[in-house]
């Protein structure tokens, strides 16, 4: 298992390590990034830095990296194409890296402003792939019939319902507190950046989360995790993509069906019945309307299928 990213061990000289340490807090205390977020970041940092040691050959300290230069980045980025890693992975760790020299910058560390010339490399832009209603709707149910203890059955039931009802992400989800458990029409949710939004919950929600609740045999204190494992710790995401994989298995679904494809179902299927996109962004927690636009492009997709097999010039 990853070392969590405060126990990384920096391939950097003293002063670039404590600046490093100094940014961590920043992004912790500052701009409040998830633990998940933290720990991306610092890996992306931890190799950077591990390939300028092997670069330069030794550990660069602040004095190195106010003299990089962009031939220093680029062999930094054909380093990476070389070992294979995609062009997504490299533009978010590229990303990081200006988040890290903007931060030095700022601090007085460190003035460099060769990273601001590298150009990300172009990202394909995958469209998401959501359920239909029908195998959106059959997989919230039959979760359920996968775990012969019935609370976690109904737990798995309830996880699901929220998912696809309210268009949450898993860690969402699994972050929701036992005092978050809804009573009346909206929850509000923590999401990226930790920012607050208003969901709505449908009634179907409310029922299968009030009876999972009730059924689970561990004391769900107000400030602990609403959603526990079998023996009454917070549950695993990595236990939730499992049982998914079985419910695949199961049902026949493709290999895109996955926690985090309820999320798409539930944003394509509002677009599908005229939702606006506007509203979808809102309940979504997007913060670019350019990111919920891409489920337009789903929709475009749907009627296109829908034209070639009921237009009798395509039929023939």
């Amino acid at each position: 298992m990853a070392r969590p990213a405060t126990e990384i061990d920096y391939r950097a000289a003293a002063d670039a390590r404590a600046a490093i340490i100094d940014w961590q807090h920043w992004l912790t205390a500052e701009k409040r990034v998830s633990p998940h977020t933290l720990d991306a970041y610092s890996r992306d940092l931890d190799a950077f830095f591990a390939f300028l040691t092997d670069h330069f050959g030794a550990r660069p300290g602040l004095l190195a990296l106010g003299a990089l230069t962009t031939r220093d980045i680029r062999a930094w980025l054909a380093h990476r194409a070389a070992a294979g890693l995609d062009n997504a992975s490299t533009a978010r760790a590229l990303s990081t890296l200006r988040n890290f020299f903007r931060f030095l910058d700022r601090r007085g560390h460190v003035h460099n402003a060769s990273i601001a010339h590298i150009r990300a490399p172009r990202i394909r832009r995958s469209v998401p792939k959501p359920l239909s209603v029908g195998d959106a709707e059959d997989s919230v149910v039959a979760i359920g019939d996968l775990s012969d203890t019935p609370w976690i059955a109904k737990r798995d039931v309830a996880l699901l319902t929220l998912l696809y009802g309210c268009g949450l992400r898993l860690g969402e989800a699994l972050s929701l507190r036992r005092r978050d458990l809804p009573r009346e029409e909206t929850m509000i949710v923590t999401g990226k950046g930790r920012k607050d939004r208003v969901v709505p919950v449908l009634p179907v929600v409310r029922e299968a989360m009030a009876a999972y609740v009730a059924a689970c045999p561990h004391t769900l204190s107000a400030d602990g995790p609403l959603f526990v494992g079998a023996r009454g710790g917070p549950l695993n995401p990595s236990v939730v993509q499992r049982q998914v994989r079985k419910l695949r298995a199961w049902l026949g679904l493709p290999e895109s069906a996955t926690p985090h494809a309820l999320r798409h179902s539930f944003a394509t299927h509002l677009l599908a019945e005229g939702g606006d996109l506007r509203a979808i962004q809102e309940l979504l927690g997007h913060a670019s309307l350019s990111t919920t636009q891409r489920y337009t492009a789903v929709d475009i997709e749907r009627l296109a299928k829908v034209h070639r097999a009921a237009h009798p010039r395509a039929r023939n």
